[in-house]
């Protein structure tokens, strides 16, 4: 799956975007560096992955350095669970918000619900002056229930309800139309309602958005109390070049809704910018010497980009850079919208698992372990794709050991259902109660796929905050 969602066949910020079967070695660094997690060691065996350690949040650093909080946690919520660093969302935003500031262009950041359902999540949003993009009654009644304003919403999805569509127009929610029916069932309403009409980008077969003809003939049919607010469009893949051109199209597109007399002020370019797991080395190398002899059964046929040289706000800059569109919009009075889902959550979460059980396997004569841990591959929603979570995940408590090659299976009786393909070289064996730590998985990974298979229990999520003299932990209110 290529994800930055979680599912290949969806645009925006769930889009998927192939990347070839990778692999390398790293030089060894010591642990906690920078930001990383970092193993020290180097890894010499042909059987197993080299040490792939994933950039980390300073909360999550302390949670992994502190010698009791971790597991006061796990003995508390009683098996796998997910820690939540809403103050790390908090900075994602307040990034994105920079960058529309420093361009001089008015912008709104939509957080893409669907990339994690978490109440603290959108409350730091409330918190923060961000809005959030919603697809069901569900995820719009959730998000009024943190403090979003109705008015901070922004409805997308195709073939919406009629009680979402309904209940978005009763709190003035901006809603995007996917089809030409939307607005009928809108206009029966007789209710003051803003939309956005998203628009099929030119070549794309994807099954969202109007054709040129469906977009004139919403164009012409939009009538008091309907507002035309504007255009939204949501492209595959990461590629800011190609966005700011679609929204530089979509600027035009303004202009001629506003002969018709349409306000037609705001354009909304989706989601899909990148997050960066890893730095430039590790995944080059890993991409350039991967080898079958890495993982358990057969390796997986693609990967997210886990190197991403210019991500989140980073990518917002490059797309407002682009021929000058941070003027264009600015030329023309228009804002911009952009609604990331990965983006918002980078570092912003861990997911946390304890070890039922280890058994050891031998290929071509060399031994590794297969740990069994007490959740399922559906907490990191890429292996339901053929594809693997990639960032190493920490083995604690820290101990001395030797370099052990290890794959992580989870506790259910599906053969496929594996955390862990690639044989991680963990800096020692595991043992029976030793927890697992997945870091950087709030995006998508942590509850887009989650079910409670074998009637298991859905990991509940902390809310870890950092006080003044120690981390504190609490459980979030979906959890309760």
């Amino acid at each position: 799956m290529g994800l930055t969602g979680a599912q290949p066949g969806v645009t925006g910020d769930s889009t998927p975007l192939a990347a070839p079967r990778p692999g390398a070695r790293v030089p060894p660094s010591p642990p906690y560096v920078e930001d990383r997690v970092v193993d020290s060691a180097p890894a010499t065996e042909a059987h197993c992955a080299p040490p792939m350690p994933a950039y980390t949040d300073t909360v999550e650093q302390r949670l992994l350095a502190d010698p009791h909080l971790l597991r006061d946690i796990a003995d508390a919520v009683g098996g796998p669970f997910h820690v939540l660093f809403p103050d790390r969302v908090s900075v994602n935003i307040g990034s994105f918000q920079s960058v529309f500031t420093e361009a001089g262009v008015d912008g709104f950041v939509y957080f893409g619900k669907k990339a994690n359902k978490a109440a603290c999540v959108a409350r730091a949003c409330a918190e923060n002056g961000a809005g959030i993009d919603v697809a069901s009654t569900g995820e719009l009644v959730a998000a009024l229930g943190q403090g979003v304003r109705g008015e901070d919403l922004m409805v997308t999805g195709p073939a919406k309800s009629d009680e979402l569509l309904w209940l978005a127009a009763r709190h003035r929610s901006l809603i995007a139309i996917d089809a030409l029916d939307e607005l009928d069932r809108l206009a029966a309403l007789e209710l003051p309602v803003r939309v956005l009409l998203r628009v099929l980008p030119e070549g794309s077969t994807s099954r969202f958005g109007l054709d040129p003809m469906e977009l004139e003939q919403a164009i012409q049919a939009i009538s008091a109390p309907i507002t035309l607010s504007g255009f939204s469009f949501h492209l595959s893949g990461y590629d800011a070049t190609a966005r700011s051109e679609l929204a530089a199209t979509l600027v035009g597109h303004c202009r001629r809704a506003r002969a018709n007399g349409h306000p037609a002020d705001t354009i909304s370019i989706g989601g899909g910018f990148g997050v960066d797991y890893l730095d430039a080395s590790t995944w080059a190398q890993f991409q350039n010497t991967v080898s079958d002899s890495w993982f358990h059964a057969s390796p997986p046929g693609e990967y997210y980009p886990y190197h991403f040289p210019v991500p989140g706000s980073a990518m917002l800059e490059a797309v407002l850079a682009h021929n000058n569109l941070a003027a264009l919009l600015r030329d023309n009075g228009i804002r911009l919208a952009v609604e990331p889902g990965r983006a918002l959550l980078d570092r912003a979460g861990s997911s946390v698992f304890r070890v039922q059980g280890v058994k050891t396997r031998i290929t071509q004569g060399n031994p590794y372990d297969i740990l069994t841990v007490d959740g399922t591959s559906l907490s990191l929603s890429e292996q339901w794709f053929d594809s693997e979570y990639l960032p190493d995940p920490v083995l604690w408590p820290h101990s001395p050991g030797h370099r052990t090659p290890t794959c992580v299976g989870a506790t259910t009786c599906l053969e496929s259902d594996l955390l862990s393909r690639r044989r991680i070289p963990l800096p020692r064996r595991a043992r029976t109660g030793d927890l697992l730590v997945y870091p950087n998985t709030a995006g998508y990974q942590m509850d887009s796929n989650e079910s409670p298979f074998h009637e298991l229990p859905l990991p509940p999520k902390v809310v870890l905050r950092a006080g003044a003299d120690r981390l504190r932990w609490s459980l979030d209110s979906t959890a309760r």
